[in-house]
C-alpha cells in the first residue's frame, strides 16, 4: 500500500483540501443560526419555528451519515466528496432566492442531505491514505477545520447580515464555498489504498444493531443526543436574549460572541489528556458539571457575567463531547465505522430535536425557560455518564 507520509508534497495538499472541505461543509449547514431572530422578523414566525430551519438539516444530515459511509463502501470516498461539496455550494446560492420560509425549510432539508457526504467519508479517507505515523495530525487538522467552519459560517453571516442583507450574506457564503469547492477537487490526492466492496445492506443493519445491544454504547450515545441538543439550544436562542432589551446588540456582534468555539479546540485536547491521568468516566462528570455552572452563569443579566457563562458552558460542552467520542472507540471492538457513525446520528439528532424544543420554553417562559430545559438535559446527560461508568466497571470485573 502507497500510504501517504508527513512532510511530502500529497501530505499537505491533502491535508488542506479536507481541512477546506470541513470548513465549507460546516458553515453552510450553520449558516442560518445567527439568522433566527431574522426570519421571526421576515417571515412572521415564532423562534421555535425558526430553529427549524437549522434543525431539518441536521435531522436530515444525520440519517444521510449513515448511508453515505455505506455508499462510499462501492462508489469510492473522493467521488461523493466532490459531490457533496459542490451541491452544498450551490443550494447555499439558491437558498438566498427562497420566497417563503416553508421553501427555505425544503431547500434546507435537501441541503442537510447532500452535506452528510463529507463528515460520513473524511475519516474513512484519512484512515486509508495516511500512514499511521501521519493519521493523528492529519485528524485534527481535519477536526480543526469543522469548528473553524462552523465559526466563520456563523460570525460571516452575522457580520454581512448587519452590513447588507441575509440574502446577500448567504450569496457571498455560496460564492467563497464554490472557490473552496474547486480548490477540493484539485488539492485532493486520489484514493490509492480504498478497495471496492459491493453493497450488503443486510450485513450493515446487523452490525448497527449488534452496536445497540450494547448498552454501554447506548449510554453515549444518549449522551451525544443530550449534550449537543443542550448546546445548539443555548446558541439558537441567545440571539434572541442579546437583540433585545436591556442589550439591544447588533447581529454582527452577536455573531461575533460565536468566537468563543475556540475554547473548544484546547478543551478538547486538555480533557484528551486529563482522561488518561484521571480516567475516562471521571473527566466526563467533570466536563458535564462545566457545562452546567457555564449555563447558570447566564441566568444573571450583567452581559460580562453571561459571556463568561457561555464561554464557560462551551469550554465544557467540547471537553466532554471528546470523551464520549472517543468512548465510542474505545468500546467498540469491531465495526468501529459502524459505532462513530451511530455516534455521530445521534449527535445531530439532539441538535435537532434540543434545538426546536428549546424554542417552546423560550416562549413561553423566555431565558431561564432556556436554562430549566438546558438543565434537565445535563441531569439525564449525568444519568447516563453514571450509567456508562457502572457498566465499564462491570465488564472490567469480568
Amino acid at each position: 500500500m502507497m500510504h501517504i507520509k508527513k512532510g511530502t508534497k500529497d501530505f499537505t495538499k491533502a491535508n488542506l483540501a479536507l481541512f477546506a472541505a470541513g470548513l465549507c461543509t460546516f458553515a453552510n449547514l450553520y449558516i442560518t443560526q445567527p439568522l433566527l431572530p431574522v426570519f421571526s422578523e421576515e417571515f412572521g414566525i415564532s423562534p421555535a419555528t425558526a430553529s427549524l430551519s437549522l434543525s431539518v438539516a441536521t435531522v436530515v444530515l444525520a440519517f444521510s451519515l449513515i448511508l453515505f459511509g455505506s455508499l462510499s463502501e462501492a462508489w469510492g470516498r473522493k467521488n461523493i466528496m466532490i459531490v457533496s461539496v459542490i451541491a452544498s455550494a450551490i443550494l447555499t446560492l439558491v437558498l438566498a432566492c427562497s420566497p417563503s420560509f416553508e421553501s427555505l425549510l425544503i431547500l434546507r432539508a435537501i441541503q442537510g442531505f447532500v452535506l452528510a457526504g463529507v463528515p460520513a467519508i473524511a475519516m474513512a479517507y484519512l484512515g486509508e491514505e495516511m500512514g499511521p505515523s501521519s493519521l493523528g495530525a492529519a485528524m485534527g487538522l481535519y477536526i480543526s477545520g469543522n469548528s473553524v467552519g462552523g465559526l466563520v459560517g456563523r460570525i460571516f453571516m452575522g457580520t454581512m447580515t448587519d452590513l447588507f442583507t441575509w440574502r446577500i450574506g448567504i450569496i457571498l457564503l455560496g460564492i467563497l464555498s464554490i472557490l473552496i469547492s474547486l480548490y477540493f477537487i484539485w488539492a485532493l490526492p486520489p484514493s490509492r489504498n480504498f478497495k471496492a466492496r459491493p453493497l450488503n445492506f443486510p450485513m450493515l443493519t446487523k452490525t448497527l444493531l449488534h452496536h445497540l445491544k450494547d448498552p454501554g454504547l447506548v449510554s453515549l450515545f444518549g449522551i451525544a443526543f443530550v449534550l449537543m441538543g443542550s448546546f445548539v439550544t443555548l446558541f439558537n436562542y441567545i440571539s434572541y436574549k442579546l437583540l433585545n432589551e436591556p442589550y439591544s446588540l447588533s447581529a454582527s456582534i452577536v455573531g461575533w460572541i460565536f468566537i468563543v468555539y475556540l475554547v473548544g479546540t484546547f478543551s478538547s485536547a486538555w480533557f484528551g489528556s486529563l482522561s488518561d491521568r484521571f480516567g475516562r468516566q471521571r473527566v466526563l462528570f467533570i466536563g458535564i458539571l462545566i457545562m452546567f455552572s457555564g449555563a447558570l452563569l447566564t441566568i444573571p443579566i450583567n452581559l460580562v457575567i453571561k459571556i463568561i457563562g457561555i464561554t464557560i458552558f462551551t469550554f465544557g460542552f467540547f471537553g466532554a463531547h471528546s470523551i464520549a467520542s472517543g468512548g465510542v472507540s474505545f468500546r467498540a471492538k469491531r465495526d468501529k465505522a459502524q459505532a462513530s457513525s451511530l455516534y455521530l446520528f445521534a449527535y445531530y439528532f439532539g441538535s435537532s430535536i434540543g434545538g426546536t424544543t428549546g424554542g417552546f420554553f423560550w416562549h413561553y417562559y423566555g431565558w431561564n425557560g432556556i436554562i430549566v430545559f438546558i438543565s434537565i438535559m445535563l441531569l439525564v446527560a449525568l444519568a447516563l455518564a453514571l450509567s456508562y461508568t457502572l457498566i465499564s466497571k462491570k465488564d472490567n470485573n469480568k
